[in-house]
Order: structure tokens, then sequence, then C-alpha cells
């Protein structure tokens, strides 16, 4: 059975870290570009970050330098270590497969509709 489960969230302060993780089961791991996505209350889901399956990466702009993506395909999981969080990163966050060798600004848009394969989501709380 085709599964993407993403586990990790939870309550943390401002300033805390955390560690994401999106298990793959059921398809070919390695052939699958895989992303983060995020929607807080009454947004529009934002990507966060993907990574193709060689381990190139792609941050979005509100991220960078707080959010690492990587990715074991040994084990079918990528993860996302997210730092510094601030209350704006409050959201469910997602994640995604395409099959797809590359991972590019334009697929973490909100107009891309590639993505193949979505997980439950699981919600991180950033709040004192």
């Amino acid at each position: 059975q085709l599964q993407l489960v993403e586990s990790g969230g939870g309550l943390v302060q401002p300033g805390g870290s955390l560690r994401l993780s999106c298990a793959a089961s059921g398809f070919t791991f390695v052939n699958f570009a895989i992303g983060w996505f995020r929607r807080a209350p009454g947004k529009e889901r934002e990507g966060v970050s993907c990574i193709t399956s060689s381990g190139s990466t792609n941050y979005a702009d509100s991220v960078k330098g707080r959010i690492t993506i990587s990715r074991d395909n040994a084990k079918n999981t990528v993860y996302l270590q997210m730092n510094s969080l601030k209350p704006e990163d409050t959201a469910v966050y997602y994640c995604a497969a395409d099959f797809q060798p590359r991972c590019t600004a334009t697929m973490m848009g909100i107009d891309y509709y590639g993505w193949d394969y979505w997980g439950k989501g699981t919600l991180v709380t950033v709040s004192s």
C-alpha cells in the first residue's frame, strides 16, 4: 500500500527546534523527489523545501538558513530539521512525492499540480 507518513510535529517554544520525518512505502522511493509543504490556519499552502533522490535541494526564502532537508534512501525517509522556529512557522506540515529527478522552486509553488502522493500531515505549533 502506497503511503507517506509524517511524524515529529508538536508544540515547541519560539527559538526551539523540531525534526520532522516523512516515511514512504509502497513505491520506488529513489525515483521520486520529495517535498515538504505547510498550511497555516486561514492561509494557502506554502512550499517549504524539496529534495531530489541525489540530494539536490530547494528552499523557500522564508525558511532559508533555519531549515534543512535531507533524505535517507535506504530508509525511504526524508527529514526536515527545523531550527530557530518562529510563531509564524505554526502550520500543518505535509510531505509529498513527485516522480521527478528535479526539485525546483516552481514545483514548490501553489500552481504546480504534479505532486503524485501526499501524506496526511503533522501539526507544528510554535508558541510560548
